[in-house]
């Protein structure tokens, strides 16, 4: 749609109109989408078959776009009732011979009552029935195209306000959250992760940034995250996990929708880390409910004298590893929000991928592209005959697409597995509305086409030694070669030193042999 619109270069009302008729597989496929931008804009001469068509051509330079136009054209140059007319649309649009046929002679014979020859006639009514298969209903494009008027207004001018509205309105949808989020980094809005202390039930906007409404955290639930946003609002704001659970109604607020609000990262605002507070979230539980109760009955409890600093003491754990963080966030919210698991693999990725999720949709169908990411979802069906094939969800930094694997590519891709980086040769399918298209014609993880690249300039037995032990500790796809400068030879090591080239790998590799004597390329085996 996008490399549609920069070709058309709409100014008004009418330019939008056209375009939501023009973007369907059918004027697309045609070729009448191109011819209409040509003579929109003057490279190709706007000609009409009799002088009568001109007003209700004009405003589609000659092209018969809409159902109306069809109508039209039969009532004023056949003399076809509304009634009458709407029954040749309908008949063209369906393409029925028998009654076409009859159409075509009552067309013929009103156009000459009209003072029409037969021949122009006729050629009007083959125009009429070729474009009837692609014409669609100008009402409904009109109000389509006002629609997208409104609210491309308000995303050019209300950007964030807007984003937040929008990503309210699907936030039950996780894919589409996603989807949405990187969007608003497209637009360069920063999207700020749930938290207690600051966000609402919904998505809000927080000084021109978007943060993320509490109750798209999964798990979690609009009643329980409508506790905590009460809480808050007649208490002020929580500075503990003790603090947060005392104030709540754990009713709602329950174990489940704790671990996921701490996973999802809402709790960041709290003392203590995310593994801090899972450690103590029996604990303070357990404290919170029997001072719910000890209030109930009308008794006091130690938490009415002690301070806040007393309630629950932390254990002495560092934060979570950055993967368990990112894992947990894809968990909680659909979506890698503080971090992505492929940005240490950006640098290879951009030595082989020729284009990104972002830009796909802006490419015209069958643009051979080379891809790659991490696969996000594997969804496996069986064709008629019996084939297996499969539709993949891959992220890159950037977003997300489908690649779609046929079955002779599938049977040579039986490793596939969710979370694993792959690279994908094939072309640009049909776009469809949440999601640009890949059709697959060749797989491969991308540990195979990465090759680690090691330079021994005066390599003794003992390194030697402790090079077999570095890689024999992590094995994985990757091919290893050694350069000796000395002799300038290359060798290949024996597969069963094919390593998993992650950074505690590169790390003991480059204090061994040093930074500048350590390399990861990748080889297009594409």
């Amino acid at each position: 749609m996008r490399a549609l619109i920069r070709e058309l270069k709409p100014t008004g009302i009418n330019d939008l109109t056209a375009l939501v008729a023009l973007y369907r597989p059918g004027p697309l496929g045609s070729g009448m989408a191109e011819d209409f931008i040509a003579r929109r804009h003057g490279r190709k001469e706007v000609q009409y078959l009799h002088p009568q068509l001109k007003p209700i051509l004009e405003e589609t330079y000659g092209v018969i776009l809409y159902q109306e136009q069809v109508m039209q054209i039969a009532s004023r140059l056949a003399g076809f009732s509304l009634g009458q007319a709407d029954l040749l649309r309908r008949a063209m649009g369906k393409k029925q011979p028998e009654v076409l046929a009859a159409q075509r002679k009552r067309f013929l014979e009103g156009a000459q009552d009209h003072g029409i020859t037969a021949k122009v006639a006729g050629r009007i009514f083959d125009l009429m029935e070729y474009f009837a298969g692609y014409g669609f209903n100008k009402s409904h494009s009109a109000a389509y195209a006002m629609l997208a008027y409104e609210t491309a207004y308000l995303k050019a001018n209300y950007r964030a306000e807007f984003m937040a509205a929008l990503l309210t309105s699907i936030m039950d949808d996780t894919d589409k959250v996603a989807l949405y989020c990187e969007e608003c980094r497209r637009l360069g809005l920063k999207v700020l992760p749930p938290d207690v202390n600051f966000s609402e039930v919904n998505f809000s906007v927080d000084n021109g940034r978007i943060r993320f409404g509490l109750a798209a955290i999964k798990n979690a639930g609009r009643a329980a995250m409508e506790s905590v946003v009460k809480g808050r609002e007649e208490g002020g704001k929580y500075h503990s996990l003790a603090d947060l659970c005392q104030r709540v109604d754990l009713r709602c607020v329950n174990k489940r929708a704790l671990e996921s609000m701490i996973k999802a990262g809402a709790t960041g605002s709290l003392s203590g880390n995310r593994a801090q507070q899972m450690a103590i979230l029996d604990m303070v539980m357990q404290e919170a409910q029997a001072y719910r109760r000890q209030q109930l009955s009308g008794q006091g409890l130690l938490w009415d004298v002690l301070p806040a600093s007393a309630e629950i003491s932390l254990p002495d754990l560092p934060e979570v590893a950055a993967e368990t963080r990112l894992a947990w966030e894809k968990e909680t919210l659909g979506l890698y929000l503080s971090g992505h698991p492929l940005a240490e693999k950006a640098d290879i990725l951009r030595q082989v991928v020729t284009v990104w999720s972002n830009e796909l949709s802006d490419l015209q169908r069958n643009i051979p592209v080379t891809v790659g990411g991490l696969v996000s979802g594997c969804k496996e069906i069986t064709t008629r005959k019996g084939q297996p094939m499969a539709f993949l969800t891959v992220e890159d930094l950037t977003g997300s697409f489908e690649v779609v694997v046929f079955p002779r590519t599938f049977a040579a891709c039986r490793w596939l597995k969710r979370d694993q980086l792959i690279l994908v040769k094939g072309k640009i399918g049909d776009h469809n509305e949440d999601m640009p298209k890949v059709l697959a014609e060749k797989l491969l993880p991308l540990a195979a086409a990465q090759v680690l690249y090691l330079r021994l300039a005066e390599p003794t037995r003992t390194d030697i030694t402790e090079l077999q032990a570095e890689l024999a500790a992590f094995p994985g796809e990757s091919p290893v070669l050694l350069f000796f400068p000395a002799d300038k030879r290359m060798i290949q090591l024996d597969s069963r030193y094919n390593a998993k080239l992650d950074n505690d790998l590169l790390k003991r590799l480059r204090d061994l042999l040093g930074e500048e004597n350590v390399a990861v390329k990748v080889k297009n085996l594409l």
